[in-house]
């Protein structure tokens, strides 16, 4: 069969819809006015009995060809849990009307089938079937209903489409956090080990290596250490995407506990001096090791971008019912647009990436880590000038 124009059976509107979209399909063919009514009419009358009984029939239209004649035929198709007989009133209507009326099970469905066989003067050729299939796509709308039927087609259409679409990329990004996984778990062990062994080569080089050797493995040692940290980043990234990163929260003295983290902190930034000027303390929840991960990243970000020897500023202050903490240096600062951006995954402006390691991972954390507290965080800059960046944790 082919197939020429399809109407979806839900409701008695389609009723009126499937009668004259048999009844134009019959006009098109030039047969006679009788003709297009008794086949639209025996076409409505099993379509009744459908709608009467389920919301989701089909009525296909088209051209069938036996041998070298050709039928005009309507296949009404319903699912298995609807019963429809032979000698329903609808059913009987269609076979006082038309020859052929034909019952049948195809793919899962059951069809009732009705064929009116076309006189042999109709020159029927796969161009004139192809044009008729094309004038019923693109003809307007029949009435106010089929135009709404089809605009709400267009939109489940559109919905189908987006939910296919973020399905892939969930799939996508739940394979790409589990590799991210898997693979930094299992480069941690040897830069562990790298990392092991290059400390305990460094003591035995004092006191049997020349300054050269001392040099090479020193570095060796760094740049684990640095390996280390990029590989907890990814471990980081990967557990926020999935919802799995864990927190130990637990009562603290603010002041006290931002000086006992920041006298370790100092160490990983040996060039530049930090001045600490804090505020009335509170208690604050928090996860110690977290917070220290994010007071980390922001003096170590600020040292990266700061001259040598220069002076960051850290503070706390109190607003409302948060303490507000802020870290303020002199470096190289940011343009409007990357303010916008700092804080998204692996975002890093293009002007220092060439001048700078990193993978733009520290701030997404930090911000995620800061959120995940109740608070918030964000940043002021000026190109030249140096950055501010503050952070908030309720009280």
């Amino acid at each position: 069969m082919f197939e020429i124009v399809k109407v979806t059976l839900e409701n008695a509107m389609d009723l009126v819809l499937s009668h004259k979209k048999a009844s134009r399909l019959g006009e098109r063919l030039k047969l006679t006015i009788s003709t297009q009514a008794t086949f639209s009419t025996a076409v409505s009358e099993v379509c009744r009995e459908v709608i009467d009984r389920t919301d989701s029939g089909t009525l296909i239209l088209g051209l069938f060809k036996e041998d070298i004649r050709y039928f005009l035929t309507a296949k009404i198709k319903y699912d298995h849990s609807v019963t429809i007989i032979p000698s329903d009133p609808g059913f009987q209507n269609a076979k006082k009307l038309l020859p052929i009326v034909n019952q049948y099970q195809e793919n899962h469905c059951d069809v009732i089938e009705l064929k009116l066989g076309l006189p042999r003067s109709i020159n029927i050729t796969s161009e004139k079937l192809r044009r008729l299939a094309e004038l019923f796509a693109n003809e307007p709308p029949y009435t106010a209903y089929e135009a709404l039927k089809l605009k709400n087609l267009q939109l489940h259409e559109k919905a189908l489409a987006r939910e296919e679409v973020l399905e892939q990329f969930k799939q996508d990004s739940e394979q790409k956090n589990e590799f991210i996984s898997l693979a930094s778990h299992e480069l941690k062990t040897p830069v562990t080990i790298i990392k092991a062994y290059a400390q305990m080569a460094l003591l035995e080089a004092k006191s049997e290596c020349s300054p050269k050797i001392q040099s090479f493995i020193s570095r060796i040692e760094a740049q684990s250490v640095k390996l280390t940290s990029l590989i907890q980043q990814l471990l980081d990234v990967s557990k926020i995407e999935s919802g799995k990163l864990d927190y130990k929260m637990e009562a603290v003295d603010l002041n006290s506990y931002l000086d006992e983290t920041l006298s370790q902190i100092k160490h990983t930034i040996p060039n530049n001096n930090i001045e600490v000027e804090l505020g009335r303390s509170s208690h604050v929840l928090l996860d110690k090791l977290r917070i220290e991960q994010v007071l980390a990243n922001i003096l170590g970000n600020a040292a990266k971008y700061s001259h040598i020897g220069s002076s960051i500023k850290l503070n706390s202050s109190s607003e409302n019912s948060h303490i507000i903490i802020s870290v303020k240096d002199k470096g190289i600062g940011m343009a409007k647009e990357d303010i916008q951006k700092i804080f998204e995954k692996f975002h890093r402006n293009e002007g220092v990436v060439n001048k700078f390691s990193g993978l733009g991972m520290g701030l997404y954390i930090s911000s995620r880590i800061i959120k995940e507290h109740g608070g918030d965080i964000w940043v002021e800059s000026k190109e030249g000038e140096g950055s501010t960046f503050h952070f908030s944790l309720p009280v």
